[in-house]
Parts: structure tokens; sequence; C-alpha cells
């Protein structure tokens, strides 16, 4: 018992300090009415939505199979990691980056250490955490902080794509240029490449019933399409809910234990403290004065320590420029390792595998990070 709580404040640490912020702040603003009003149900609902819908067709193998496809084109090295990585920087504006490194990873550490190339690792998996943290800023449902800046905003979602445009092709182009320098030209072994084809073939094989996959695949297209509409504003979000969680249980209600629950009450948490604060008017004012025309740099500086997520939720009461706070946190995802939790699910794959040394991880983590994160954000000054 003792070990599953340390467990679970190891795995929750931002989630339990939500909680202790927002029990906190209730001591100075006691719970009325107005605590409904901090809630914003339309986030939640679309952060539940999409969740299940991406979990669902993860779980199809959707992803995977075309990552092998695409990865059993490379005749080298570079190719090889070129792909691995910008399979994580496309998939990210879709899928979220969560579940583009949880998809990715796993199979780049299966590929290179088939083809002999476990040297590569550390720096594949680097590439590609910043390929995921990076690509998913393009898009309002690439990352949670994006989804609900861009339902604050009240931007459509085209104007939202040409906020962060200039940024992820910056982004693009130093990932490729970083490949090209990090990665050789290595040939790999044929019965290493061999092997690649028979990576994750597993969902398709173990459902016999290939016109039921066939029609799940179309119906979490559907579910993805309406996802989409929702976060344009055409149908209701409560619609949404309801169409989801009804089909999902129909499609298979295994799926609903797959959402991550403690993000959304992450989030509740964090709308009662803003909601709290933003009642105590010294502090309310004070934290103001503080972020309003440095929204850029704060939401860089504020995720460093506490995480993009977090900061994006306690910013965003205080901040009056939503867009710069959205470019902030965006590019905040860079720099330490808890900058954006997305960078610990890589972390902990490349731990797990046992591959190398994790000072080693680090280093050309930080390197990494450091670099994209420096250039980007000149690249906000012009």
């Amino acid at each position: 018992m003792a070990d599953r709580i340390k467990i679970f404040l190891k795995n929750e640490t931002v989630l339990i300090i939500s909680l202790v912020l927002a029990v906190l702040s209730s001591f100075a603003v006691r719970p009325d009415s107005e605590y409904a009003e901090y809630i914003d149900f339309r986030t939640l609902a679309l952060l539940l939505s999409l969740m299940l819908v991406v979990a669902g067709a993860a779980k199809l193998g959707i992803f995977r199979w075309i990552a092998v496809r695409l990865v059993n084109t490379a005749s080298d090295m570079r190719q090889l990691a070129l792909i691995l990585v910008m399979l994580c920087f496309v998939f990210s504006m879709f899928i979220t980056n969560d579940v583009s490194l949880i998809t990715f990873v796993p199979l780049a550490i299966e590929v290179l250490t088939m083809a002999h190339m476990e040297q590569y690792m550390i720096k594949v998996i680097v590439l590609q955490t910043v390929a995921a943290n990076l690509g998913s800023m393009l898009t309002p449902i690439g990352n949670p902080q994006n989804l609900y800046l861009y339902g604050l905003s009240g931007m459509g979602m085209q104007d939202f794509c040409l906020l962060m445009l200039p940024y992820t092709l910056t982004a693009l182009v130093m990932l490729v240029v970083s490949v090209f320098i990090f990665i050789s030209k290595d040939r790999m072994a044929a019965d290493g490449m061999r092997g690649t084809q028979e990576v994750c073939t597993d969902t398709a094989d173990a459902d016999k019933n290939v016109v039921l996959l066939h029609v799940r695949y179309v119906m979490y297209a559907l579910l993805f399409a309406l996802c989409l509409l929702t976060v344009a504003r055409v149908i209701p979000y409560q619609a949404l809910l309801v169409i989801i969680l009804a089909a999902v249980a129909i499609i298979d209600r295994n799926v609903l234990g797959k959402a991550d629950y403690s993000l959304l009450l992450t989030f509740v948490f964090l709308f009662v403290f803003i909601g709290n604060i933003g009642r105590i008017k010294a502090v309310s004012a004070f934290l103001a004065e503080i972020i309003t025309g440095h929204e850029i740099i704060t939401g860089i500086m504020a995720s460093q320590v506490m995480s993009n997520v977090p900061a994006a939720i306690l910013l965003s009461g205080f901040g009056s420029n939503i867009r710069g706070l959205i470019v902030g946190v965006n590019l905040g995802g860079l720099g330490t390792i808890i900058a954006s939790m997305a960078s610990l699910i890589s972390y902990r794959f490349y731990a797990g595998c046992k591959a190398g040394s994790v000072s080693r991880y680090m280093v050309f983590f930080t390197l990494v990070n450091v670099i994209f994160l420096a250039v980007l954000y000149c690249v906000s000054l012009l």
C-alpha cells in the first residue's frame, strides 16, 4: 500500500499540487455558487472527447501501422531517423504530443535495436520529443494548453494556425538540419530492416473479424471529424460529449478507462485556484501587473518550473494578451525536462530500455532544447 502511494505521489505531482492550491485558496474565498462559473466545461468536454477517440484509434494500431510502413522505406540511418522524427512532428498536430510519443518512441526503440543502431538511441528519442512538442503547437488540438487557450481567445482555427505557423516552419527546418548534423548515413543491416517489418502487427492479427475492424476505423474517423467540428464551434460540446461516450461504449467500452482523468482533474483544481485568486483583488492586481505585456517570456519561464499546461491555465487569468500567452507556453515546452510533461514520457521509455547513460540523455536533451528555445524566442521578437 505504501509503495502504491509513493508511485501515485511521484506520477501525479502536478495533480496533487493543483489540489493543494485549490484547497488553500478556498480558505480565502469560501465555496459558493460562483465556483461553478470557474470551470471551463467546454475545454473539459473537448479534452475528454479527443482523449477517448485517439485512445480508441491507437488501440486499433492505426498510427503504428502507418509508421511501420513508412519506416520500412528507409535505406540508411539518416532516412530512418528523419522518418521517426517527422512522424512525431506531424502526428502531434492531430493526436497530441503525448500520444505521439507514447506511440512512436517505443517504435523507435524497437527499430533501432533490430537494426543494431542503438548508438543513435539518445539522439533520435530527444529529437522525437522536441518534434512532438513543437509539432503540437500548430493546431488547437495539438496539446491541452492550446485547446484551453484557443477556447479562451475566441480565435478561429485558421487564425490560430497562422499565429503559430512561423514557429512551426522554423522548428521544421531546425529538426531536419538537426537530423543531418547528428545522424550519419550509416547503412543498416538487412536482417535488422527485415525485422522492422514484423513490428506492431498484433492488433490487426488479434482481431479476426476484418470487417468489424474496418467498421471501427471508419467510426473513429467520423468521431474525430465531429471533434474537429466542435473545436471549430460548429457542433455544441454537450452534444459531442454524449455522442462520443455512447459511441465508444458501443465500439469498445474498455477505451473509456484510457482517458487521462488525472489531467482533467488537474484542470478543474487549477480553474478553482485561478477563480479564487481572481476574487482577491490585491493579489489579482499584482499578478496582472507582472504578467500583462510580458506574456511570452512569462509563459516560457513559468513553464520551466511548473510545466506548460498549468502555466497556461494559471497565467490566463491575469494576462490580457492571449495570443502572446499561446506562443509563450508552447515555446515554454522546450527547456527543462518538466517544461512539457510529454518530455517525461520519452525519458521514461529511454530509461526503461537500458540502452545507455541517463546522464548523457539529459545533457543532449538540455543542449538541444536550449538551442531550439533560443532560436524560436528570437523569432517571437521579430
